[in-house]
């Protein structure tokens, strides 16, 4: 069966992206198309990136690098929640993808971004990011607002129609991880 990894990319406290990736997690639960886990990096005991060699050699030396890298890799394809920081990914998010990269390659993301603007910019750059590590990304994503999906810009409430926009990017991510399978299986004989 597929397997979709929810990554819950904000490590803050007090943060609002852990209510999102539940109720990601929640709709996908209620989904027979593939298997759904949630992934937070804030779990992942990552330090600032920290391996001696670059990842694109695959040489990994650190315990957190290859618990990370067996968790990457066991999944076909992955939806990011984000917020926006500063027009961008959060620090930690990119870190944690920085880690690696061939665990990366050859699957589908999708994206779940919420904030001010809908963390639209954010995805902007995990989109870039992403390409170069082979990543497909499907063209749905959901922008959570503010104004839309928060009470009192704070209390995750999410507009009716934001799930069906979350299940039309789970629809996308799983159907482009399914396209990709052939890919990575033969990736994986030539290594």
């Amino acid at each position: 069966m597929t397997r979709i990894g929810i990554i819950l990319g904000s490590t803050r406290p007090g943060r609002s992206g852990e209510a999102v990736a539940r109720w990601v997690l929640d709709i996908a639960g209620r989904r027979d198309d593939a298997q759904y886990e949630l992934v937070d990096i804030a779990e992942q005991a990552l330090p600032h990136f920290d391996e001696p060699i670059p990842p694109m050699a695959g040489a990994y030396t650190h315990p957190h690098t290859l618990a990370w890298a067996e968790r990457v890799q066991r999944l076909d394809g992955f939806v990011f929640v984000t917020p926006e920081y500063n027009h961008s990914v959060p620090g930690a998010l990119k870190n944690a993808i920085d880690f690696l990269f061939a665990e990366w390659g050859d699957k589908a993301a999708g994206f779940v971004g919420y904030g001010p603007t809908g963390a639209t910019r954010a995805v902007e750059h995990l989109r870039l990011i992403m390409s170069e590590l082979q990543v497909a990304t499907v063209r749905a994503q959901a922008a959570l607002t503010f104004a839309t999906d928060f009470a009192d810009h704070a209390t995750f409430r999410p507009a009716e129609e934001s799930a069906a926009t979350v299940e039309l990017v789970l629809d996308q991510v799983v159907a482009w991880s399914q396209a990709l399978e052939p890919v990575r299986r033969k990736a994986g004989q030539d290594l």
